[in-house]
């Protein structure tokens, strides 16, 4: 399992309303915590996709070229210019 991270979040006004809203016992999650985790796999889930999407269409792009057109490429290069296309 990863490394564990400890952190100290200050909100106030509406978003500290919107997070006592969403937590106890009226809200969604039990405890801020759980509230943050959640936000934090949701944002890394949209972030995957992202990036899948990217080589998807990467993909796409290659195989609708004709194959006269087609250039090899070392996979490292492909992988470095996603990274930073989708930063």
């Amino acid at each position: 399992m990863g490394k564990s991270m400890t952190l100290n979040v200050q909100v106030s006004g509406q978003l500290g309303e919107f997070v006592a809203a969403n937590v106890g016992d009226y809200g969604l999650y039990e405890n801020v915590s759980e509230y943050v985790r959640d936000l934090i796999r949701r944002d890394k889930e949209r972030s995957d996709a992202e990036a899948f999407e990217a080589v998807k269409a990467e993909l796409q792009r290659a195989f609708a070229r004709p194959d006269s057109e087609f250039v090899e490429v070392d996979r490292d290069e492909f992988l470095e210019r996603l990274r930073s296309r989708y930063k």
